[in-house]
């Protein structure tokens, strides 16, 4: 009998539905009532929903992502390390194990941001040299910055950690100082400078921390820096240097990247009007330096985000597309009246959408803002920004967590690295345009990540869909939040790439609209496909459509902003969509 109640047990268990998938949420608004803010789950239901609809599709893949996080500068180590250690530990503690931020950028020798004088790791007395680089020594970074970085690794040993320098030592400088000037045009200058940043790399491994990266000067294009160190570093002096470093980082058996550029998406009006009479102001520096001899040693470019778009990285990556993009450095701000949750509220929501999602959906592989720690008043500094703000701020023993803490972490809790940016359709811009703004990734164990932008300082309600499934959320004006699922939502169909066709229907952007009764499109070589889905955005479905594929013809009509053709197996490269009356689509996806 009781051998007959299990299995009849078994059978019931064996004849109920699956648990229905779910997301996980949370959310931070821009009034800080909700930060980072765990709202449970919302369920997955079969079919497809009237509301604005992202779709999620991890079968497109795109950029493997490296890691989230800000820099160790002088300055942050010295608010840090004014803290009890109990203290901070606890901050610490919360931005590399609860937060997770993953990568680290750090100045090689000073910034703007130290609490004295500026510095480089092989100073001589005016008008000496060195080129045996004797008086190398990292001794000054032993003391607060490699102790905290350490510590960051031991928090989250999955950091990666970059090298930037702001200035070489002013006796390898036509000007012999730290402030301006350029590096002396010189093989035996371009050779000792290749040199002291391998030192810098062994000399950073020796103490526990590895550089997985080297920019050779931070903001190349920044002629008169205001009185930190810095200097113009013109592409063809960027690309010598390259060309001597690259060689002897292998030599030395390092097989740290090395990173072009490391400035503004465009050239900023500043650098341009300061460009010396008679000299091309490199606008297109980045392509400039990919197109040297010295690119073979490039992984690809960094970028800042003080004038430009985050669309230039996708420029870039067009033309480039065997070479990465980072994202290396980009600070919050205030003015001196601005009132704490003014300055909150304005940078989560420019960060999101142009650092958060701007640069992930442009190929960014990292996103770094600029200083973890600073003091309420934006200090201490030596020249440079005084309206920057840290990841948090630390006044005395007592800390907090800025908007950058909950943008970093948005990403980095929940997108690991290694993970990759999948296809999902975005409404919203860069520049605001009051939409759903977004970008998902695929970890390595299968789980997704969706990170959702509100630009609208209104409620907005959207659906999210993968495989057939759906929800509804309502995200508050403002909002940021991240979805997060584990569940294998695959439904069998796998997104091909874009084919060749009218620009704005296959960018992988629903803002962009193609108007029109007729487009053609195709797919680069014979293929299998079994559906063709037209995707409205913020726009309803067109009327009645056509899809033609050599002889054959199929109708459909759409329903909210997605018309689709399901159709036996076929093969075809070239497909034609007609509508009965002029439409509007924003995006064509294709599948097989």
């Amino acid at each position: 009998m009781r051998a007959f109640l299990l299995t009849v047990g078994f059978l019931l268990l064996a004849a109920s539905p699956a648990a229905a998938a779910s997301a996980r949420v949370w959310v931070t608004t821009p009034d800080g009532a909700e930060k980072m803010h765990d709202r449970g789950a919302v369920a997955f239901a079969p079919g497809g929903s009237d509301a604005l609809t992202i779709s999620v599709d991890p079968s497109r893949r795109y950029q493997s992502m490296d890691g989230f996080g800000a820099s160790i500068t002088d300055s942050s180590a010295q608010v840090l390390y004014g803290m009890s250690r109990s203290q901070r530990n606890a901050a610490m503690h919360s931005l590399f194990a609860d937060d997770k931020l993953s990568f680290l950028r750090q100045p090689i020798g000073a910034s703007d941001f130290v609490a004295g004088p500026h510095y480089t790791y092989d100073d001589v007395p005016a008008g000496e040299t060195d080129y045996r680089l004797r008086h190398f020594s990292i001794d000054h970074d032993r003391k607060q910055i490699l102790p905290l970085l350490r510590q960051a690794l031991r928090l989250n040993p999955q950091i990666k950690v970059i090298g930037s320098p702001w200035s070489p030592p002013a006796w390898m400088k036509t000007n012999q100082d730290l402030v301006g000037g350029r590096l002396i045009d010189s093989p035996r200058v371009y050779d000792a400078y290749a040199r002291y940043l391998v030192k810098f790399v062994r000399a950073y491994k020796r103490e526990g921390v590895p550089i997985y990266a080297l920019t050779v000067q931070n903001e190349p294009q920044n002629r008169k820096p205001s009185g930190y160190p810095g200097m113009d570093m013109p592409v063809a002096q960027q690309a010598n240097l390259i060309a001597s470093l690259g060689p002897k980082l292998r030599r030395a058996g390092f097989r740290t990247k090395i990173l072009g550029y490391d400035h503004n998406w465009s050239t900023h009006e500043n650098d341009v009007a300061t460009t010396p009479p008679g000299e091309d102001a490199e606008t297109e520096y980045p392509t400039k330096l990919l197109m040297t001899k010295a690119a073979r040693w490039i992984a690809g470019t960094a970028y800042h985000c003080y004038a430009g778009e985050p669309s230039r990285q996708t420029e870039l990556q067009k033309r480039f597309p065997g070479k990465g993009i980072w994202f290396t450095e980009c600070s919050g701000s205030h003015g001196a009246a601005d009132p704490p949750a003014q300055f909150f509220s304005d940078t989560l929501k420019w960060h999101t959408r142009n650092v958060v999602l701007g640069v992930t959906r442009n190929w960014g592989k990292s996103v770094v803002n600029w200083n973890l720690a600073l003091r309420p008043d934006g200090g201490p500094h030596n020249g440079g920004c005084d309206t920057c703000t840290g990841v948090i701020t630390v006044d005395g023993d007592n800390w907090s967590q800025n908007a950058e803490y909950f943008t970093l972490g948005h990403l980095a809790r929940f997108v690991k690295p290694g993970a990759q940016r999948i296809a999902s359709t975005s409404f919203g811009t860069t520049g605001w345009n009051g939409q759903i703004m977004d970008v998902a990734f695929r970890n390595r164990d299968g789980s997704t990540a969706l990170v959702v932008h509100n630009e609208n300082d209104d409620p907005r309600t959207f659906a999210v869909a993968q495989g057939g499934e759906s929800f509804d959320y309502t995200l508050p004006g403002g909002a940021l939040a991240t979805f997060t699922w584990k569940a294998d939502l695959d439904d069998g169909y796998r997104l091909l790439d874009p084919p060749a066709g009218p620009a704005e229907l296959v960018d992988d952007d629903a803002v962009t609209t193609w108007s029109g009764d007729t487009f053609d499109l195709d797919l680069g070589g014979t293929q299998r496909v079994r559906r063709v889905v037209l995707d409205t955005g913020t726009a309803s479905a067109p009327g009645p459509a056509t899809l033609s594929i050599g002889g054959s013809q199929w109708s459909a009509e759409g329903t909210g902003q997605l018309t689709t053709f399901d159709i036996p197996a076929t093969q075809a490269r070239y497909l034609q969509i007609a509508f009965d009356a002029p439409a509007t689509v924003a995006d064509v996806r294709i599948y097989r």
